[in-house]
């Protein structure tokens, strides 16, 4: 197929975990910021870029699930960087999180990062 100078948007499978191993080695091992809607369980990966997994607990429509995991995984795909170095990351979301946008999980994420003390190059 002929390039044609389209740049794609999209976010590949490769930034996903999608594994039970991955997830638990995350929660096995890996560094918690805890919010009052949710968790944020990351660990360094050793790979070139972040990873995400999601966790929805306590939403028991399945509708109001998916909803959720879309819009944080449309945070993800417009800020896939916001952790550094490159990490496997889990968000746990908890029942009292109902995100309407990526600008509200973007809201929530901020403050548990401004804890983080800096990188150290």
């Amino acid at each position: 197929m002929p390039d044609t100078g389209k740049v794609s948007y999209r976010l590949p499978k490769a930034a996903l975990l999608s594994k039970p191993e991955e997830f638990q080695a995350v929660y096995r091992n890996g560094k918690r910021l805890r919010g009052i809607e949710f968790s944020l369980i990351f660990i360094p990966n050793g790979l070139q870029t972040n990873r995400l997994g999601i966790s929805v607990h306590g939403v028991k429509k399945a509708v109001q699930r998916n909803r959720i995991k879309r819009i944080i995984r449309e945070f993800y795909r417009l800020n896939r960087k916001f952790i550094s170095p490159p990490s496997d990351i889990v968000i746990a979301v908890r029942s009292g999180f109902p995100p309407s946008s990526p600008q509200d999980v973007d809201r929530a994420v901020k403050p548990l990062l401004a804890r983080l003390p800096p990188v150290s190059s």
